[in-house]
């Protein structure tokens, strides 16, 4: 038994006549009957009730054509699924994003990728840390991430969406908060609150502004993420120089302000260099062809 014999009982089944059959098959008719009836022979089961004037299924025949219509039809949906996935418009996608990040290009980039590619199943690991992401890149739990650049380790490719300034985060009660306009400097007798892995890019960042302003900050608190952060500034110990996207992360206790002096800090999108996933390629291309990296900032309606 072979797919072609159970084909050719399908379209015979389909039709109750051998002949339409035959013609629907490009197949001439005593050969479909010849396959038919060693189908049956195969399975020991007469299928078909033939009489001079007609053909009709048995009730073993109908049984057997539901299973065979349905073996098929799964046949049918497997092969296009594999070719989609071959071909870069079908599977699943994981994306990752820094805290912000999510806010800002999340939805831009769903949109891209979803309306070119339907088929694509995003997986969102949200308010990742440019080194957790990395990670997750080069071992495989990630395809693409949203991180802030530059990345210098080997084997990631990456590609820059926009640069950030870095704004200040104050306590509410900060002796700072009232005055007209600020520079790094002025928090130079302050503690510090950074984020606890140390290949930060924000951290390098902070570190980098806060030397060419003369001094080196006193980090005494760590925290492992940017809600984390904000809350330990709410609390009163600390302050923190961050992305200005972090302005979208409205939190009671702090205050932002810009701040002259301090540096700037770019928000990319990574992969592995060695990417040999069709589907990475397409959305690659997608967002190259819908502008996401030209304007980035740009709002998600205009998608």
């Amino acid at each position: 038994m072979d797919l072609k014999q159970l084909r050719y009982f399908d379209a015979v089944a389909e039709t109750c006549h051998f002949g339409r059959a035959a013609e629907r098959l490009h197949l001439a008719q005593p050969a479909l009957s010849q396959a038919v009836r060693r189908l049956e022979a195969e399975l020991g089961v007469r299928l078909l009730a033939r009489t001079t004037r007609q053909v009709q299924l048995t009730a073993a025949g109908e049984f057997f054509h539901r299973e065979i219509r349905r073996i098929l039809g799964e046949l049918d949906a497997s092969v296009l699924g594999a070719k989609s996935i071959a071909e870069g418009s079908r599977g699943l996608l994981r994306v990752g994003f820094t805290a912000t990040s999510a806010f800002t290009q999340l939805a831009r980039l769903s949109r891209m990728v979803r309306s070119s590619l339907p088929g694509v199943v995003l997986e969102v690991q949200a308010d990742l840390l440019t080194p957790a992401q990395v990670d997750r890149l080069l071992d495989g739990r990630l395809d693409l991430g949203v991180l802030r650049g530059p990345v210098a380790e080997p084997g990631i490719e990456t590609r820059t969406l926009l640069q950030e300034s870095l704004v200040l985060a104050l306590p509410a009660d900060h002796r700072l908060v009232p005055e007209s306009a600020l520079e790094v400097v002025d928090v130079s007798a302050d503690e510090f609150v950074a984020y606890a892995d140390a290949r930060s890019a924000v951290n390098e960042a902070v570190v980098s502004s806060c030397r060419r302003a003369g001094f080196s900050p006193d980090i005494t608190h760590r925290a492992p993420g940017t809600a984390a952060l904000l809350a330990l500034v709410a609390a009163g110990l600390g302050v923190a120089l961050v992305p200005d996207s972090v302005r979208s992360m409205h939190l009671t206790g702090v205050v932002f302000r810009d701040v002259a002096g301090a540096n700037s800090i770019d928000l990319s999108l990574a992969w592995r260099a060695d990417e040999s996933s069709a589907l990475v390629s397409s959305a690659l291309d997608v967002l190259d062809h819908h502008g996401f990296f030209t304007a980035a900032s740009s709002s998600p309606d205009l998608v």
